[in-house]
Order: C-alpha cells, then structure tokens, then sequence
C-alpha cells in the first residue's frame, strides 16, 4: 500500500499543476465552470503517463490495476460535485463507491496495492509478439496505461450524463437498475469469496495435505481450480457482476435520458469486449495448466450464469483417480 500512496502523492499533484497551468492559475474557477468531462480526461491524461513512467522505473505494469477500483470513484464522485448534488447522481455515486470500495478491500488482501503484479503481464512480455522491449513498452503505453484508464471514462461517463442531462427526478425504474446494481456488486463479493477461499485452501493443502479432509470440495483442490458454488454455473463469475456491474449503471442513465448514445452505452460495451478478451487470455494460460480445465469448459459457461452439464461432476471421481 505504501507504493501506491507514493504513487498517488506524486500523480495528484502532477494533476492539480497541470490544471493550474491550463487554467492560467485559476484553478478554483475552472474546476467550477470548465465541463467535467474534459477535466476528468485530463486527469486520467496525467494518472495514464505517471502509470506508465511507474512501470518503466519499476518494472512493476500492475499501476492502472490498483487505480482500477479507485479512480473511478473520483471521477463518480466530481460528476457528482458539478450535478449539485442531484438525487440522481447521488444515488450513482454511492453505487459506484460501494463497487470500489468492495474491490479496493479485495484487491489489497491479495497483496495488489504492493508488490503483487498481475502475472499475465509477465508472460505477455514473454511472448514472441511482444519480447521486444520497444513492443513491449508501446503496448504498456497505449494499452495497459492508455486504453484501460481510457475505459475509466467511458464506463463512468453514465454518471456523467446523469449529472449533465438529467432532471435529477428518481423513478422507479431508476431505482430498479440501482437495485441490480447492488446485486451485481453481492455477485461479484460472494464469487471473489468463494475464489479466495478456495486459493487459500489450495496454498494451504501444500503445506498439510490433511485440509482435504476438511475443505468441501476437494476434488476442485486435486483438479487445481474451482469449479463449485458460483463457479458451476460461471466459470468467471467475478467478471459477471463486474461487467453486470457498469451494464446496470448505465442502465440507471439510460431509463432517465431514453438515448443509448447520450446515456453512454460504449462504456458498458467496451468493458464487455475487454473482459471477453481477458477470459480468452486467461483460460488460455489456464488449459495449459490443468488437464481438466477443457472439459470444465466444455461444461460451464464462460461468463454468463447459465445452466452446466452435472456429467462433468458425475464423472469426477473416476477421472481423478
């Protein structure tokens, strides 16, 4: 956590000067009457460079993922300021806070906010595509630091348009997608849980092979990956409720403005297209893995809660042994 802090004393201030010095030193007035979409692209302008300078003096390239929870939160909550508090945008702060303060919490008891670094980065840098470091670096630039911050924008831009466009009246159909909101965030808390335990578990049975005598599913232990609870219907249910998650929040917009384009649907649709090409990256390192992670595939569906083939449990024991 303590790298991170230092990577926010040094990019916040970064910034503030950046504005004072667009705003010719008046830094109050344009914060206050320049529009708030443009400044929160300047301010993901500036935290964007400054994860990609961490990177290269850290050789560290998880710096937009611990800004991941926490950014946006910053940019709901300035929309938020500028609306004067609309009910509406209110209500979608809260929403989006209680999202990243969830992920924030599980983030760092992974130990992501300090030297813990997403270990798919790694072997992509490894790859024959992008070995070379000139490649390598263009791709953290434009991809890790540009377009995932460039996401923050476009997934948070619903509240955006709340905040410009709205009468700020709630409905009922207002508060029925806040309410799935809610619930895409308790999706996501009981499939991170479920995974936290079942990683723990795994760690743990290295050391004292007698906890799968006591963990539920040990089969899932012995297979190397968790195919129980959520994640039997859902092979990354995690990712349904965060996607599900900003789908929702712009739905909340949508039922107020009636304009797809208005209300920010790219947002939802972009993150779509990131997490559907993060699943495909992921299982790919993870079929490479684990013997059984293929049939696992074949039996659950990819993101979407659906229903399995329970043939796949059935014949479990047979294959295992």
């Amino acid at each position: 956590m303590n790298r991170f802090l230092i990577f926010l004393t040094a990019a916040f201030p970064l910034f503030i000067a950046t504005i004072a010095i667009i705003s010719k030193g008046s830094i109050k007035s344009y914060f206050m009457e320049e529009d708030p979409l443009l400044i929160v692209c300047i301010w993901a302008l500036v935290f964007a460079l400054c994860s990609f300078i961490g990177g290269i003096s850290t050789n560290d390239y998880s710096w937009v993922d611990r800004l991941w929870s926490t950014l946006p939160i910053g940019f709901a909550f300035f929309y938020v300021y500028r609306s004067n508090f609309k009910q509406t945008s209110i209500i979608q702060g809260i929403l989006v806070a209680i999202w990243g303060l969830r992920l924030t919490y599980n983030f760092a008891r992974k130990g992501g906010y300090d030297k813990a670094e997403d270990y798919r980065w790694k072997i992509l840098m490894n790859s024959k595509y992008l070995k070379n470091r000139f490649l390598w670096q263009s791709f953290n630039l434009c991809f890790i630091c540009g377009c995932q911050i460039g996401l923050f924008i476009l997934f948070t831009y619903p509240v955006y348009a709340t905040m410009k466009y709205d009468d700020g009246k709630i409905t009922p159909i207002f508060l029925l997608f806040c309410c799935l909101s809610f619930c895409m965030v308790i999706i996501e808390t009981i499939g991170d849980q479920q995974q936290w335990n079942f990683q723990n578990a795994k760690a743990e049975s290295k050391k004292n092979p007698e906890i799968l005598k006591t963990y539920s599913h040990p089969e899932d232990i012995k297979m190397g990956f968790l195919t129980h609870g959520l994640f039997s219907y859902s092979r990354h249910p995690n990712y349904f409720g965060e996607v599900g998650f900003w789908w929702m929040i712009w739905f909340t917009s949508f039922s107020k403005l009636h304009n797809s384009l208005t209300s920010g649907i790219i947002g939802p649709l972009s993150l779509s297209i990131l997490f559907i090409g993060s699943t495909i990256f992921t299982e790919s390192i993870t079929n490479s893995k684990y013997p059984l992670y293929k049939e696992y595939r074949r039996a659950v569906s990819p993101i979407i809660p659906f229903f399995h083939r329970k043939a796949f449990w059935d014949n479990l024991p047979q294959k295992l042994n």
